[in-house]
């Protein structure tokens, strides 16, 4: 029996968009891409040209209209996700794949999933790195219990948090299970990168509290442990590590993962970030399709999950700017807007 053939258009054709616009054309079998867009005229023609797309769109809402997928794929600025998902909410789209930060504030992040929720919106965050062979590798380990019982869970990016802290978070609750916080204590220092268009402090750290009692130990930034030389491979310079009670793995975004297992040092390299990336997107995109038409089939990046993700690193920022634990689930409405807050705090 075949799979349905679900049709999207696609928003947004930089550097990103083009991976996630390979990634609907290698799995045709699952999805028809109907059209893409994007404001500048000159990665359109050029995408259009090369990969034999006539549907072209300057603007998503044209685009939305004229086309009506099931799935909206845009691949924008952080400061413009809650914009297109409410330009999917009003187009009645089925499913959304956007990038990651997947908000510039948890209010926005609250409201996007708040509308994906309640508009029956199945949505997925692309912390596509979950597909690296190290990644998986360490799951595969995790699962099978052959590290024993998880009791702490490291991680250390020398990205600054919004753009690489918030995979590694993504991927630290995918090791635990699934599992929510209970608590959160921080420190942050820096406004350098609060400046960016993925906005952070320079460095943030913190310690978290699941609630089965395994501990998670953060660090995003400048001051992060280095593995390679000073800016040698740098947003490659991020690794996570599962303790058990009889051993422990990790995984980092070079495809390099190992461990100690069953009291046996294990390990490998199933191909670089270079040789893997072009492929990462296709297999994301695959397990989407499989969501789409399974409900049981919940994807791993699930809007879900990602939002619980960012929560954590929002309260981690709360709990370093006041000093103070912050508790879960985190009430959106007085939580202050931290970007802001930090740009006015830090030095």
């Amino acid at each position: 029996m075949g799979h349905k053939r679900h049709t999207v258009a696609l928003a947004g054709l930089g550097n990103r968009g083009k991976l996630h616009l390979r990634g609907i054309l290698r799995n045709a079998d699952r999805f028809e891409l109907k059209g893409i867009c994007d404001i500048n005229g000159r990665k359109l023609e050029e995408a259009s040209r090369e990969n034999g797309i006539k549907e072209t769109f300057a603007d998503a809402g044209e685009m939305l209209a004229s086309t009506k997928p099931d799935v909206f794929v845009f691949v924008t600025q952080p400061d413009v996700r809650l914009p297109m998902v409410e330009l999917a909410v009003r187009h009645k789209v089925r499913g959304l794949a956007f990038e990651k930060p997947m908000a510039t504030s948890l209010a926005e992040a609250h409201a996007i999933t708040r509308l994906c929720e309640e508009s029956g919106i199945k949505a997925v965050v692309s912390h596509q790195q979950k597909y690296l062979t190290s990644m998986q590798a360490m799951k595969r380990v995790v699962d099978s219990g052959d590290i024993g019982k998880i009791t702490q869970i490291n991680v250390s990016t020398k990205g600054w948090m919004s753009p690489i802290g918030t995979h590694y978070m993504d991927y630290a609750i995918w090791a635990n299970g699934g599992r929510k916080a209970k608590w959160v204590v921080g420190h942050v220092n820096g406004k350098g990168k609060l400046s960016d268009i993925s906005p952070s402090p320079d460095y943030a750290m913190g310690q978290v509290e699941f609630e089965n009692g395994v501990r998670l130990f953060t660090e995003n930034g400048y001051l992060s442990k280095a593995r390679f030389p000073a800016d040698e491979k740098y947003w490659l310079d991020n690794r996570i590590t599962v303790y058990g009670t009889t051993g422990y793995v990790w995984a980092e975004t070079d495809g390099i993962w190992g461990g100690c297992v069953r009291g046996e040092l294990q390990g490998g390299q199933g191909g670089t970030w270079g040789e893997q990336e072009p492929d990462l997107q296709v297999a994301y995109l695959s397990d989407f399709a499989d969501w789409l038409d399974d409900d049981a089939k919940v994807h791993p990046c699930n809007i879900g999950v990602s939002y619980h993700g960012y929560e954590i690193l929002e309260a981690l920022c709360a709990s370093a700017i006041g000093n103070k634990v912050v508790r879960f689930p985190v009430d959106v409405g007085s939580m202050p807007d931290m970007i802001s807050v930090m740009r006015e705090t830090l030095t």
